[in-house]
Order: structure tokens, then C-alpha cells, then sequence
């Protein structure tokens, strides 16, 4: 093609950015006269994208938070629609967020352009009737992992299975000690990676919990290493108040690797639910998982979501195989307990790894280069 494309899209958290990311950096590949436009996070305008809102106007988090916002969330979805037709994109690809894509789908559809959904909608756990609007909503829909399949094919959705592009970050089986090695890190030495959250609220109401467990851990471990990966300034200042809050003579070493990097290096994980567990998982790297919300939301999610387990490792094997402590149970008495069994368990760690190694198989199948191939027919249908 000698004619600029121009490609939208759309995302709306960090987990989102690292997708959008590579399917940029592998659509470059193919194509050299393209421009992306939408909303990007950092890792996605660093492969040149330009973004027309900061990634954090979406990172809204529970039900009860976003009610106040509802009325800027739709000036920001109807601006970003208005923006994204006089683009005059071949394509427009949302990827997850589906509160503001499905949206942006829609209203595109209609318009002649071809819309992709990228990472489905959590159908299998609550509001299975937004697999309804996907239909109408979108040309394809790309789902990660193999137990959506049932749902689309129940609701006779059409989509493709890709796996899961995270999956692609890491070999099945990580090179630890050469990851250490480029992240400075002492190979006898025993090291914690610590994620309390993307989202403000998330480190707000998760920090505190995860930091007593690292008092506990240390007066045991008095060399563990702890790392923190965070990309976002606002987060690192907002992490730093509280740690210096409740720890402040224990050293806590706050880094913007990526954080599957720091897993790789790491014994054991200290986590909040989330994409994180199953960069964690692709990582091979132990982990146990805390979560908490606001009360009202929790009450609303235990009447609205149908699901046994909160974390991705648990979902994918359809069995209890990562310890998890929510709401009330996220005490740092538990979290450490079980943390330090792991650090002991030799042979629990060899367990966990096998599984996580079987569990990544099942989610690698190269989803970048699919959805990109998908992406450049589009392109050529619609230039003919």
C-alpha cells in the first residue's frame, strides 16, 4: 500500500496498553505507511501512537466510584467517537474495556468501518447479555482463553480463539538466573515481587495489608529483597506515602521494568487480582493473591458475579491452585503464613511451576500475529 492507514484504537488500562503495545509493534511489520489514533497508555505511544486522552480518565474502578463520573464518561466516549470518524480509520480495534468499546463498536459499525473487539468482555462471570451487543457491535471478536469458547459458541457469537498475547512475553520455561543478571539482581539471594494495584483505589485499599506482610516477612527473611514495578508516577508517589506510613525503615526497591521481568527474577509474588497473575503464571514465579474492595461493591459483585476464584492461574485450570485472601481475609497474618510456605515448599514450587508451564501452553498460540493478519485483510477489503 503507498496510501496512509490509519488504524483507531482504544484502551483503557495498563493491562490493555501491554497488549496494544505489541499488536503496534507487530502491525509495523507489515506495514510501514500506517497511524494509529485513539487512547493509548504509555507503552503504546512509545511504539508511536498518539493518544487523545490520558489512559488514567478510565481507570475507574467498582460501581460505586464510577456513578459520579458517568456524565464525563460519556462527554469522553462521544468526543473519542467524533475524533475517531473524522480519523478516518480502515479499522478500529478496542481492545478489552468493554464498558467504553462496545460503545465505540457500535456507533462505528454502522459508520461502514470494520471493529474488532480484542480480549472479551468477562461474560463467563457476570452480565453474560453484553455477548449480545458484541454481536451487533463488532465484525470479530478475539477471545484469550479456551474456556470462553463454550459461551459464544452457546450464544452463537462468531469469534476466534487467539490465546493470549501476555502469553507470548516469556519462553515456557524463563531463564531466571540470567534475568537477575540483567536486573542486577544477587542469585542467592531471596527475592519478593510486590503489585498492590494499578488503579489509585487498588493500592489504597490493598498497600497497608501487603506492607504489615512484608514487616512480618522480614523480621523472618531479614534479606529479602522486596521489588515493586510501577509505571505511573501518581502510583509511585501514592505507594511511597503509605509505605513510608507503616514501614518506613524496611527498604523496598521501586523499579519500571516490566513487571513478568521482576517475576522471572523473583522466589515468590505478593499480588492484587488481575492481568498480573497471569503475567505471574507465564513468569513460572509462585504467588498468592490478595484483593480487596469498597463493602457496597463487594456486595453487589457476591449477587451480580458468578465465579468461584478471582484470580486468572485459578480460571484457566478450573481448580484451586493459587491461594487467594479478599475482603476481610486479606490479613497480613494469612498472606504472610502462606508466603513463607512456599519460600520452604521446595517441592510445592516445583508443583506450581509444572502447572503454570501446562497452563501457559494453553494460552500461546501466537495472538499478535492472528489478529494482525485479520487486521491487514481488512485494510486491503476495505482500500478495493
Amino acid at each position: 500500500m503507498t496510501k496512509l492507514v490509519n488504524i483507531g484504537l482504544v484502551v483503557g488500562e495498563f493491562s490493555g496498553d501491554l497488549i496494544g503495545a505489541k499488536l503496534i509493534k507487530n502491525i509495523k511489520k507489515y506495514l510501514w505507511n500506517v497511524n494509529f489514533v485513539g487512547v493509548a497508555g504509555p507503552l503504546m505511544q512509545l511504539e508511536g501512537m498518539r493518544t487523545w486522552f490520558d489512559i488514567n480518565e478510565f481507570m475507574l474502578f467498582g460501581i460505586t466510584n464510577v456513578i459520579p463520573h458517568l456524565s464525563k464518561i460519556r462527554f469522553i466516549k462521544y468526543n473519542i467517537l467524533n475524533k475517531l470518524i473524522n480519523a478516518n480509520i480502515s479499522v478500529f480495534i478496542g481492545i478489552d474495556s468493554p464498558e467504553i468499546n462496545i460503545f465505540l463498536e457500535t456507533k462505528l459499525k454502522k459508520c461502514g468501518i470494520y471493529t474488532i473487539h480484542y480480549v472479551s468482555p468477562s461474560i463467563w462471570a457476570w452480565r453474560k447479555k453484553r455477548i449480545k451487543k458484541l454481536k451487533y457491535a463488532t465484525n470479530n471478536v478475539f477471545i484469550t482463553f479456551p474456556f470462553e469458547k463454550k459461551f459464544y459458541k452457546y450464544y452463537n457469537v462468531s469469534y476466534k480463539f487467539v490465546g493470549h498475547p501476555i502469553a507470548e512475553n516469556l519462553p515456557l520455561y524463563p531463564n531466571k538466573i540470567l534475568m537477575r543478571k540483567k536486573l542486577n539482581i544477587d542469585n542467592n539471594s531471596l527475592c519478593l515481587v510486590m503489585l498492590p494495584g494499578s488503579r489509585k483505589i487498588e493500592i489504597d485499599m490493598i498497600s497497608v495489608s501487603f506492607l504489615k506482610c512484608i514487616l512480618i516477612l522480614k523480621n523472618i527473611f531479614p534479606n529479602l529483597i522486596i521489588i515493586v514495578p510501577l509505571n505511573n508516577q501518581d502510583r509511585i508517589n501514592q505507594f511511597t506515602r503509605i509505605k513510608n506510613s507503616i514501614i518506613p525503615n524496611i527498604n523496598i526497591k521501586i523499579v519500571n521494568y516490566p513487571a513478568y521481568q521482576i517475576m522471572v527474577a523473583s522466589d515468590v509474588a505478593l499480588l492484587a487480582s488481575g492481568t498480573a497473575t497471569l503475567e505471574c503464571m507465564i513468569a513460572k514465579c509462585p504467588m498468592v493473591v490478595g484483593y480487596r474492595i469498597p463493602l457496597l461493591d463487594f456486595i453487589i459483585a457476591k449477587i451480580l458475579i458468578r465465579i468461584k476464584w478471582i484470580s486468572l492461574p485459578n480460571l484457566l485450570a478450573n481448580k484451586y491452585i493459587v491461594n487467594e485472601y479478599i475482603q476481610d481475609n486479606l490479613k497480613p497474618e494469612l498472606l504472610a503464613s502462606t508466603i513463607i510456605k512456599i519460600i520452604l515448599d521446595k517441592c510445592y514450587q516445583r508443583k506450581i511451576k509444572n502447572i503454570f508451564v501446562d497452563l501457559h501452553k494453553k494460552i500461546n498460540f501466537n495472538a499478535s500475529e492472528q489478529v494482525t493478519k485479520i487486521v491487514l485483510q481488512a485494510i486491503n477489503n476495505n482500500s478495493c
